[in-house]
């Protein structure tokens, strides 16, 4: 967590991307459900994520923002939670996170 002002860093590991065949999409799905998943059991409101999986695991952003932004609509609403960010480091991985999270919106 280096110097970041938080009470909890959870980390999770993504799956590597070996052409889509053997369950990367429920992998990096099950990544970000079972971290929003302890952060609700440890009463957190508010937590940030990279893009899980899309550098040298080679996920495929667009593939990948799909299923983040799914999977942490899918759990804000069973749950109460306050905010959910995504820190991305490139303007390729904004535009496909942008473009997935309108055609969520739909």
């Amino acid at each position: 967590g280096g110097n970041m002002k938080t009470k909890y860093v959870i980390h999770t590991v993504g799956p590597v991307w070996s052409g889509g065949n053997r369950g990367e999409e429920q992998l990096l799905r099950n990544a970000y459900y079972n971290s929003l998943d302890l952060a609700r059991e440890k009463g957190i409101k508010s937590v940030s994520f990279p893009s899980i999986s899309t550098g040298v695991y080679r996920f495929p952003i667009d593939k990948a923002s799909r299923i983040a932004l799914n999977t942490v609509k899918e759990f804000v609403q069973e749950h109460n939670f306050v905010e959910v960010r995504f820190t991305l480091f490139s303007e390729r991985d904004l535009k496909a996170y942008e473009d997935a999270l309108k055609e969520i919106c739909r």
